[in-house]
């Protein structure tokens, strides 16, 4: 069961779906994921790396973790992240392909209203 929802219920199904693409929803969530890309990694190191306080990096990872795209190890006393499932970093370059597509298609239409401006104010 999911919640109240049988596992075959493909309500239930959209709903976990869109719970996964929700924990992605975050800048800093997918600035988490892309330095995790090179391996693991401590709090301490993310917020070397991002810049961003410790408190909101682990905010950030336990909505991550809440949807088991990222997993722990205990070192001592240092907690290391890796992401759960590397498919993941396929999903991040399939959606990194389609906003360079959908930015090229914009700038396209740009150049084209930039030379239609062009046009109209040498007429």
């Amino acid at each position: 069961m999911i919640g109240n929802q049988r596992r075959d219920d493909p309500e239930g199904l959209r709903q976990f779906k869109a719970e996964f693409f929700k924990a992605l929803a975050h800048p800093m969530r997918i600035r988490i994921l892309e330095l995790l890309r090179g391996g693991p990694l401590s709090v301490g190191q993310l917020q070397d790396a991002i810049g961003a306080p410790s408190s909101s990096i682990s905010q950030q990872l336990a909505v991550l973790r809440g949807r088991n795209i990222v997993s722990t190890e205990r070192r001592g006393t240092t907690v290391i992240y890796r992401v759960h499932d590397p498919d993941l970093f396929e999903l991040l370059d399939v959606a990194h392909r389609i906003f360079n597509s959908h930015l090229s298609d914009t700038i396209d239409l740009l150049r084209l209203v930039d030379a239609e401006l062009v046009g109209a104010g040498s007429g």
